[in-house]
């Protein structure tokens, strides 16, 4: 695996947690009912503001089972491969940045107070280059 690959798990989780956030901001347009104050002369008719958005929001929720399903996928894979790595310490490594989304410092103090994020980077990198 390469780093863009062992990465998706983190983008999809970036992703479902704006799609998420889009649901939530849509429902609470849908259901808010604030009028608003132009100082023009009102037109009389029916507005439906829950239905102008439950088409959106219906696609939106579609897609954020799916996505849901592919991080499940991803995570799956993802696991299969770290658990595949002989070394232990890199298998640390591995699922600390690639399962628990950390930062190569997080990672570094995770494994070792006396390692560095970045001697923590180049044994990874240099991890993926003999694979």
């Amino acid at each position: 695996m390469n780093k863009k690959e062992l990465s998706q798990l983190y983008y999809l989780n970036r992703e479902i947690e704006q799609l998420k956030s889009r649901i939530e901001e849509l429902e609470c347009i849908a259901v808010s009912d604030t009028s608003r104050i132009t100082g023009m002369p009102h037109v009389t008719g029916i507005s439906d503001k829950v239905g102008r958005y439950a088409a959106e929001i219906a696609d939106l929720k579609e897609l954020l089972n799916l996505n849901l399903k592919k991080c499940f996928y991803e995570l799956n894979r993802l696991n299969r491969y770290i658990e595949s790595i002989d070394d232990s310490q890199m298998r640390m490594i591995m699922t600390l940045r690639y399962v628990n989304g950390l930062s190569w410092e997080q990672v570094s103090s995770s494994i070792s107070p006396y390692a560095s994020g970045e001697s923590v980077r180049k044994a990874h990198d240099r991890f993926l280059k003999k694979k």
